[in-house]
């Protein structure tokens, strides 16, 4: 099997589950969004020290091919047994929030706005955070013309404030204060 199909060569792709549709189109947006998203996280991951929050950004990404998964089918009950498999639970979304609950008593209190500098693993987890936000802003756009799960909307907001807090905590970690504006 070839990774080349030339079926895009016209600006339209195919759905998971069936259908074509312009690539500008808001669902492929959505999930180009997700797909980009999950891998800055993939280089967050790269990022020295490699172990540092790891299991975390693995389980997320995992989550968020679930996410994509979803996003990039128009019709599930045609793809139902494929889509078994990505569930995703509202506890992830609690998991975010106990752990940035457990960081605000490592982390200094947050007094002025930072900027998304400081150590390489910080800013790797800042550029998650603003494309986290971009991809949340265009699962919001699907959602205002198809119906999406509003757990994914809940996930990608809470998403990037953990982002945002694995950052400072990067930084922390590192000896390094975060630089504020």
């Amino acid at each position: 099997m070839r990774i080349y199909t030339k079926t895009g060569d016209s600006g339209q792709t195919g759905l998971f589950g069936g259908g074509r549709v312009p690539k500008h189109h808001p669902r492929v947006a959505a999930y180009g969004d997700v797909d980009e998203l999950n891998s800055t996280i993939g280089v967050a991951r790269a990022t020295v020290p490699e172990a540092l929050f790891d299991a975390e950004l693995e389980a997320i990404q995992r989550d968020l091919f679930t996410i994509g998964g979803h996003l990039a089918t128009p019709d599930p009950e045609k793809v139902r047994a494929a889509l078994a498999k990505a569930e995703l639970s509202a506890n992830r979304i609690s998991g975010f929030e106990q752990a940035m609950d457990a960081a605000e008593a490592e982390l200094p209190p947050l007094r002025a706005f930072i900027l998304p500098a400081g150590e390489a693993k910080a800013a790797a987890l800042h550029v998650s955070r603003t494309v986290c936000r971009r991809a949340e802003r265009s699962v919001v756009a699907l959602a205002a013309e198809a119906e999406v799960p509003a757990l994914f909307l809940v996930y990608l907001n809470r998403l990037s404030d953990y982002l945002f807090t694995l950052a400072r905590l990067a930084n922390l970690r590192a000896g390094r204060a975060d630089v504020t504006w």
